[in-house]
């Protein structure tokens, strides 16, 4: 049987762990070749060893995507190791929650430039290989449709209380999809997001089991949620639980898939029914 992402190669930022772990082994799953990025090196060379493990085809390239010279470096391994690119996950991502009279300038940047600013640079150093790569099967009276996928939040669609730093990143990550879906269709690239509900992840877990606190960037941010909190935000849910990562994942390879070829410019809710917090 004919992997669907056979000779593929694509991007995933922050699939060291999580989400981004487990679109990583899916992509890879399907014959995609991954470059696979984390802030630290360990998770993401542990994720490279576990998709060569299985068969699949990997490389690291660890670092954080605030970086101002990341999505160059990003970009060029993709193209340095595997000769092109085909698809992009923009993928890494945290929370620093506050109430908006209490939150910091720190704090708000934080996640603009993560969840947004990040992904603009990594897109915009993929325009040129793309465009090029366009070019040449245009005139080899080729056309091969190449796919970008953008992680938002259901905080981004409806906003959610003490999140209005990360909310706004993620309402733009959405506007930033419909734009390159207009100016990339003539490249046959579809661009399109998925807004996560509640995923189960160490970001998301009881916080008895997360730790606590997570360092990300020099900095400890508190990770987890209440266990009361956590079972109300379930109990919300049509389906009556949270998602799990590979879950999560099977949203973002719907767009991956030759099947959705015609499909550009869209958000789809991966809430397991939620429509609203």
């Amino acid at each position: 049987m004919t992997m669907k992402l056979d000779g593929k190669v694509a991007l995933v930022s922050g699939s060291g762990r999580g989400i981004g772990r487990a679109i990583a082994l899916k992509l890879a799953s399907e014959g995609a070749r991954v470059v696979v990025n984390d802030l630290d090196e360990a998770p993401a060379r542990e994720v490279v060893a576990e998709i060569q493990a299985a068969g699949g085809t990997a490389v690291a390239c660890p670092g954080s995507v605030t970086a101002p010279d990341f999505a160059d470096r990003f970009v060029g391994t993709a193209v340095q190791t595997y000769g092109g690119l085909d698809i992009i996950i923009n993928n890494a991502g945290y929370t620093w929650d506050n109430v908006v009279q209490k939150m910091t300038d720190e704090q708000w940047y934080a996640m603009m430039d993560t969840h947004l600013t990040a992904p603009f640079r990594i897109l915009r150093a993929a325009q040129p290989v793309i465009r090029k790569l366009t070019k040449a099967e245009a005139e080899q009276g080729r056309r091969v449709m190449r796919k970008v996928v953008n992680i938002s939040s259901v905080a981004g669609l409806f906003g959610n209380a003490g999140q209005a730093n990360y909310s706004t990143a993620k309402a733009g990550i959405t506007g930033l999809t419909m734009t390159l879906a207009k100016e990339w269709g003539r490249m046959n690239v579809t661009v399109n997001c998925v807004a996560y509900g509640l995923i189960m992840t160490r970001l998301t877990s009881t916080a008895a089991d997360a730790g606590g606190t997570a360092n990300i960037g020099g900095r400890d941010i508190k990770v987890g949620v209440n266990p009361d909190l956590l079972a109300a935000m379930e109990k919300g849910i049509p389906l009556g639980r949270g998602g799990t990562p590979e879950e999560a994942a099977g949203a973002v390879f719907l767009f991956c898939q030759p099947e959705s070829d015609y499909v550009s410019g869209q958000t789809l809710m991966c809430t397991g029914g939620l429509t609203g917090i």
